[in-house]
């Protein structure tokens, strides 16, 4: 399925030594990182407190590899870290919690569908997701269970956050049910089994700075 080895990834997605290096582009101007109250859609999304998220969790613009193109998407799971890269050696640097149906999955892969508010229905607990082929029939923008339960009420509690990134292989087109989606809790927490989790706010902001076809590279 992945048509590039974990080994070839991480040598050629390595993050660039900040020490001794010059830095030819001014750093790319940002919005100052929010974290509050958000409305969205009809819906309240809760502010989170700083102590909710430590600093090292937060949004931030770090040096990255300058040879890969801008609005690359690079997860690294082992780092709870997915970086998008921007113009020069930059990046925005998010915090992820990684799932149990995304780990051991590594590669090329690309958004091909993108969703506000997706509706969800998740697996029953310590129950591991039915294969895609396995599960039953289930409304667009819907992720089936094992027990058949209806999908999710909508609001700021949604399993799948405030937005949801479908992630398919590169290299067969294939839907593995992966997403990066939001969570309403921190995403230090539990990790849902649906992929990449980060709290609303950040998947919102990712969100609106990626299209379809937005290339993301899996560590």
């Amino acid at each position: 399925m992945p048509d590039l080895s974990r080994r070839a990834l991480l040598a050629g997605l390595a993050l660039v030594p900040v020490a001794g290096c010059v830095m030819s582009d001014e750093p790319p101007e940002l919005q100052p990182v929010d974290y509050g109250t958000v409305f969205d859609g009809g819906r309240t999304i809760p502010g989170v407190l700083p102590e909710e998220l430590p600093v090292s969790q937060r949004r931030r613009l770090v040096d990255y590899d300058p040879e890969l193109e801008a609005g690359r998407i690079v997860i690294d799971p082992d780092e709870g870290a997915l970086y998008l890269t921007l113009r020069g050696p930059y990046a925005l640097r998010y915090s992820i919690a990684v799932g149990r149906d995304a780990l051991g999955y590594h590669g090329e892969t690309e958004i091909f569908e993108m969703e506000e508010w997706p509706l969800t229905q998740p697996s029953v607990p310590g129950m591991p997701m039915a294969a895609p082929a396995a599960m039953p029939a289930a409304p667009a923008g819907t992720v089936a269970a094992d027990d058949g339960a209806m999908p999710a009420p909508a609001g700021p509690s949604y399993p799948l956050g405030a937005r949801s990134l479908a992630l398919r292989s590169m290299a067969s087109a294939t839907d593995r049910g992966i997403r990066i989606h939001g969570t309403p809790l921190s995403s230090t927490g539990t990790p849902s089994s649906a992929g990449y989790r980060m709290i609303n706010q950040e998947i919102i902001d990712l969100y609106s700075r990626v299209t379809i076809g937005t290339r993301v590279s899996i560590l």
